[in-house]
C-alpha cells in the first residue's frame, strides 16, 4: 500500500540528490501523471524546473487554456504552440504507428530547442508503471537520452513504478484539485491517434467537437467518476443518412467508454442508454458532417482501449 506522504518525502530527497542545481524540463499535458511528476519535482527543485506544454494542433477542446489556467501559478510553465509544425509533418499519413513516430519526433525536435535554449540537463518524464510493462518490459530505465543534434539530457523518471490508482492518490495528497486527479487519460498523439485514416483540419476538428459532446454528457451524467475512458472516434468511413428530407453522405463516429484500474485491462460495462442516444442525437445535429454514431463494445483484452 503506498504512503503517499513517505513517497512524497523520500522522492523529493532523490530527485534534489540526482538533479541537483542543474535546470530540468518536463513534458506537461495536463494528464495526471505528468501534472503529478511535474508538481512532485517542483516542489524539490523548484524553479529550476520548467514545465513545458506544447500545443500540437490535436487537442482536446480547450485543452491549452485548461492547462494554462490550472498551473500558471503552480508550476515555472511554458506553453509552446508548434501545430503548424505537427500538423505539416502529419499531412497524408495515415498509417497510426507512422503517425505516432512523427509526433514523438517532432515532440524530440521541440524539446531540445528549448532545452538547449534553457540549458537545460535532465528531463524529468511522467513514465508510470504500465507504460514501460506495456512498451518494452524494460526493468531498467535508460540513465540519458541523446537528442538529434547531439544534446544528451539524463532521464528522471520519479513515478516509475506506480500504477494509476497510486499516481492519483500522490496526486491528491500534493493538493492537486480532483478534476485533475480523476481526469480521464488522454493519448500523448491526441486526436491524431482518434481520426482513422489521413489527418486534415476539417477533420480533427469534427472529432473535437464529437469529443466535447461525449465528455459534456458523461459528466452530466456523473459517469465521469466510475469510466476509466471516454471518447469520439472518427471513422475513415462514410454512410449514407438523412438529414431534414434530403440524403446526406457523412462520416461514421464511433462512441469508446471502458472501465479499468490500471489500463493494463478494461471492460465496457453497462451504460445508460438514455444517455448513449442522446449523445448519439447531439453528435448528428450539431456536427454536421456526421450521419451515423456506433458503440464500441469490445473489452480489453482483446481489444485496446485506443483504436489507433
Amino acid at each position: 500500500m503506498l504512503d503517499p506522504s513517505t513517497f512524497i518525502n523520500d522522492s523529493i530527497l532523490e530527485l534534489q540528490s540526482k538533479i541537483g542545481d542543474r535546470k530540468a524540463i518536463i513534458a506537461l499535458s495536463g494528464g495526471v501523471d505528468s501534472s503529478v511528476a511535474s508538481v512532485l519535482s517542483s516542489r524539490a527543485i523548484g524553479s529550476n524546473l520548467v514545465a513545458v506544454f506544447v500545443d500540437h494542433g490535436l487537442l482536446r477542446e480547450g485543452e491549452a487554456e485548461y492547462v494554462e489556467k490550472a498551473f500558471k501559478d503552480r508550476l515555472n510553465l511554458r506553453i509552446v504552440d508548434a501545430s503548424s509544425e505537427f500538423l505539416g509533418r502529419l499531412e497524408g499519413v495515415v498509417d497510426p504507428e507512422e503517425k505516432r513516430k512523427i509526433i514523438g519526433e517532432v515532440f524530440i525536435n521541440v524539446f531540445e530547442r528549448i532545452a538547449l535554449e534553457l540549458g537545460a540537463e535532465c528531463l524529468v518524464q511522467g513514465t508510470i508503471a504500465p507504460d514501460w510493462i506495456e512498451s518494452q518490459g524494460q526493468i531498467k530505465s535508460h540513465h540519458n537520452v541523446a537528442l538529434p543534434h547531439g544534446l544528451v539530457l539524463e532521464i528522471v523518471e520519479p513515478i516509475r513504478e506506480l500504477y494509476k490508482d497510486e499516481v492519483r492518490i500522490l496526486g491528491s495528497e500534493l493538493g492537486l484539485p480532483d478534476e485533475i486527479v480523476n481526469r480521464q487519460p488522454f493519448p500523448g498523439p491526441g486526436l491524431a491517434v482518434r481520426v482513422i485514416g489521413a489527418l486534415t483540419p476539417e477533420k480533427i476538428n469534427i472529432c473535437r467537437k464529437a469529443n466535447a459532446i461525449v465528455e459534456e454528457e458523461i459528466k452530466e451524467e456523473g459517469m465521469d467518476e466510475v469510466l476509466w475512458q471516454y471518447f469520439a472516434v472518427l471513422t475513415d468511413s462514410k454512410v449514407t443518412g438523412v438529414k431534414g428530407d434530403i440524403r446526406d453522405y457523412g462520416y461514421l463516429v464511433v462512441l469508446r467508454m471502458v472501465e479499468s484500474m490500471d489500463a493494463m485491462t478494461a471492460n465496457v460495462p453497462e451504460l445508460p442508454w438514455v444517455m448513449i442516444k442522446r449523445i448519439s442525437q447531439r453528435i448528428t445535429a450539431e456536427v454536421p458532417e456526421v450521419t451515423h454514431v456506433a458503440l464500441s463494445v469490445s473489452d480489453k483484452p482483446p481489444s485496446t482501449i485506443e483504436f489507433a
